[in-house]
């Protein structure tokens, strides 16, 4: 049987838990060839054991830029690249600290720029596609995370900026903004609210990689460039 993604190499950061494990797996079913991008490689290779797996800080600029010419090199190219990795601190606008934020901003919205330049050629010649993981907060600004609002709003811009230079080339750029997903982070952020964690009240990470993997599966005539995905279950 013919899968929808054979042998297109898919690069996925995050890849070692919640929505980018998720999507890994859902890409590997549908016969593409995973290569995943993390801090830790033990956990990524629990992840997906048969998938190339690369050491990557996404704080350190000159490592993404070492990686993605590996990449190139081992691969021979890429055509889907997956933008999942991200980082959340609560914070108020009066008594947030610049050091978290600039955390924010390096893995949030640097990272995923620096390696979207760095693999852009390669994604040119393959006519690839682009996968942001954005949030639902850069569409409805909730309080106390004013800057990871602010980094999300940030990678909502550059997505859009960059589907416009691209989608001539014949690249598609999709961006996706979850809402309150079962995921380690969403556990994380429950327990700094000091609220009961119910993970079947929430969106699944399968449910956000079933809808991508339809959307990068769509024949050529046809782009989805965003999804807003939210729980049935409204808290």
């Amino acid at each position: 049987m013919h899968l929808a993604l054979t042998n297109q190499i898919a690069v996925v950061t995050g890849a070692s838990s919640g929505i980018g494990k998720a999507i890994a797996l859902a890409l590997g079913a549908q016969g593409a060839r995973l290569c995943l991008l993390g801090r830790n490689v033990r956990t990524l290779g629990l992840a997906a054991p048969h998938a190339a797996k690369f050491t990557l800080d996404l704080a350190n600029e000159p490592q993404i830029c070492e990686v993605a010419t590996r990449l190139q090199r081992d691969l021979g190219g890429v055509d889907i690249l997956i933008h999942s990795a991200g980082v959340f601190v609560p914070d108020r606008a009066g008594t947030a600290a610049s050091a978290e934020f600039d955390r924010q901003r390096q893995i949030n919205v640097q990272a995923p720029s620096l390696l979207t330049h760095e693999l852009l050629p390669t994604l040119r010649v393959r006519q690839g596609q682009i996968v942001f993981i954005n949030s639902s907060v850069s569409r409805q600004p909730p309080a106390g995370v004013s800057q990871y609002t602010a980094t999300k709003t940030a990678l909502k811009a550059f997505a859009d900026n960059l589907r416009n230079e691209v989608n001539g080339q014949g690249i598609r750029v999709l961006s996706v903004y979850p809402g309150r997903t079962a995921t380690p982070m969403q556990a994380a952020i429950h327990r700094m609210e000091d609220k009961a964690y119910r993970p079947e009240q929430l969106l699944q990470p399968e449910d956000i990689a079933s809808v991508i993997i339809n959307a990068l599966s769509l024949p050529r005539t046809a782009e989805v460039t965003e999804i807003d995905i939210r729980p049935m279950h409204k808290s």
